[in-house]
């Protein structure tokens, strides 16, 4: 099945996963259209095999997290009104989505998902090293910084005419002080 059959296609598919309670996820309604099921259908086969489905596969969405998800994303607008809470599934909990639904389009559509969270995670590695490349640079850029202005003042000092005083130079005897 192509992705265009499907209705989302890579980067639509990466904006649909989530990021909640430190991990990236997908909510049941858009994992279950992806499959070619209702949400109702995917929570059912769900709650048949919970042991499938430890906290770091699935978990249920609390009241702020579900006003968090819907106010941050206009698609999911349609569960403003349900009285359930949504189900968010982790990359592992989708594989187990669709091994536990077992249908073809399932299987195969988790090979999709897997990629679509693979291009996340290699995106956020990317960013990451990014960062640290720019920490890096801005670390060196204050080292040279301090480095010349350390040399400019040494510069400044030695061209500053000399201190004119009257003092003078030699040795000098106090006349007050007796001779031996």
């Amino acid at each position: 099945m192509s992705e265009v059959q499907v209705g989302f296609d890579g980067d639509a598919l990466q904006q649909r996963i989530l990021a909640l309670r430190g991990e990236r996820v997908m909510v049941d309604s858009d994992l279950a259209e992806l499959y070619g099921v209702e949400a109702r259908v995917l929570n059912q086969a769900v709650k048949r095999n919970l042991e499938r489905f430890p906290v770091d596969f699935s978990f249920v969405l609390t009241k702020e997290e579900k006003q968090d998800v819907i106010t941050k994303c206009d698609h999911l607008s349609r569960l403003k009104f349900s009285p359930h809470l949504p189900r968010v599934f982790t990359e592992h909990g989708a594989i187990m989505a669709a091994s536990v639904l077992n249908s073809p389009r399932a299987v195969e559509m988790s090979v999709f998902v897997v990629r679509a969270f693979v291009r996340l995670r290699q995106m956020l590695i990317e960013h990451k090293e990014l960062a640290e490349r720019l920490d890096e640079l801005e670390a060196r850029i204050a080292r040279h910084d301090n480095t010349l202005s350390t040399l400019v003042a040494t510069i400044r000092q030695m061209a500053a005419p000399p201190s004119t005083s009257n003092r003078q130079i030699g040795f000098v005897v106090d006349p007050r002080e007796k001779k031996a």
